[in-house]
């Protein structure tokens, strides 16, 4: 594969679910590849098997990269991942590799790809502040006084996405200036060229798969994961606990729900969320090639336009 163009790369998105981990494996394995995580709770080290994570086997057959790097303390944002990633791709490159992005959290995508707004740092305490006042405060007070200073990012926003209400505060305090105004400022793009591969499956194909791999990830030791992590009775405030499924297996443990009733809803909330997920692709990324997931063949279709563009 020498020659190959070094400003291309490869992008295998879709919903949660929807085959893309072992389309980009199969894609490296043919092309000299690094799998370069996409996706923002596989990029934590708490809950492999519950985010779905590489197996060992899958990580020997080709190298995978960003994925279980961080502690579930830690905040991610689509910056911080597009400077992880960038790196990446410039490593694999280096070295004469294919980089194969591949995970589902398009908005991470398209800050690499289009480029965002340097929204700056806020301080720590800041920080630990606007997590105190959601506590103290609860979610509907502190969301109207957010929506006072910055109305645009709270139409945007789910009432309970803590996570995202205290980012946009956070910004506001530390620089006097709305996150929706930062964010409609012009970034960087990167200096690649990206080939998009969207996975793009039936609503009904893909509501039976995620309730397969959730009854698989059960049945190949989810629940001891998870408990681990309870065990040592984390900060809620932590982002990397809400992978799907550990809010509800955390209540099982507490004896709130059975834990027929803990699948069940972590069955939907994924299901939901990956109807999200089809919804945001559908407007935010403008695909090279969609596959259906359920048609054979896909690979070879994969194979046939990468070849044609290059890669």
């Amino acid at each position: 594969m020498n020659g190959r163009p070094r400003d291309l790369v490869i992008v295998v998105t879709g919903p949660t679910a929807s085959g893309k981990s072992a389309l980009a494996l199969a894609l490296a394995e043919r092309r000299d590849g690094t799998v370069i995580n996409a996706d923002a709770m596989q990029t934590y080290d708490a809950f492999p098997i519950l985010t779905a994570q590489p197996s060992a086997d899958e990580r020997a057959r080709v190298p995978h990269t960003l994925y279980g790097v961080l502690p579930l303390a830690e905040t991610l944002t689509a910056a911080r991942w597009r400077d992880l990633a960038a790196a990446e791709i410039a490593r694999v490159h280096g070295a004469g590799g294919v980089a194969i992005l591949c995970g589902g959290s398009g908005l991470y995508l398209r800050t690499l790809m289009q480029g965002i707004a340097a929204i700056p740092d806020a301080p720590a305490e800041l920080r630990r502040q606007a997590n105190d006042d959601w506590q103290q405060m609860g979610a509907d007070a502190f969301r109207a006084r957010l929506a006072e200073k910055d109305p645009t990012i709270v139409a945007r926003l789910k009432p309970g996405d803590r996570q995202r209400h205290v980012r946009a505060w956070e910004v506001w305090q530390a620089t006097g200036r709305p996150l929706s105004a930062w964010q409609e400022g012009e970034g960087r793009p990167a200096p690649w060229r990206f080939v998009r591969l969207l996975l793009a499956p039936e609503r009904g194909w893909l509501r039976a798969r995620i309730e397969r791999r959730f009854d698989a990830m059960l049945e190949n030791g989810v629940l001891a994961e998870v408990r681990t992590v309870f065990d040592r009775q984390p900060d809620p405030a932590w982002p990397g606990l809400k992978a799907h499924g550990a809010p509800e297996l955390f209540r099982h443990f507490r004896g709130e729900l059975s834990l027929a009733e803990a699948r069940q809803i972590g069955i939907d909330h994924t299901r939901q969320y990956a109807k999200r997920q089809m919804t945001w692709f559908r407007h935010q990324i403008i695909p090279d090639l969609v596959l259906d997931p359920e048609v054979d063949g896909n690979l070879s279709a994969a194979e046939k336009f990468l070849d044609n563009s290059g890669v």
